[in-house]
């Protein structure tokens, strides 16, 4: 079985897709805008956090990320 990690963010392309910025997303689900940054650059986002935005952006959870082969 092929394990998957997180490549990168697709928060930037979901944002401008649903018409919205960070300030409204903050606005939107109370997660502060400090934590968006952080999930566009570098940091993955928990199970909870993950549901929550893409619940609000009308996508997968999948669809935040680019997944990529864990190659362990």
């Amino acid at each position: 079985m092929t394990n998957y990690k997180a490549k990168k963010s697709n928060l930037e392309e979901l944002l401008l897709k649903n018409n919205m910025n960070l300030q409204g997303l903050e606005q939107n689900t109370s997660i502060p805008l400090s934590q968006l940054n952080d999930y566009m650059s570098k940091k993955v986002m928990n199970l909870s956090t993950a549901m929550t935005i893409s619940k609000e952006l009308n996508c997968q959870i999948e669809d935040l990320y680019v997944w990529v082969p864990d190659k362990k």
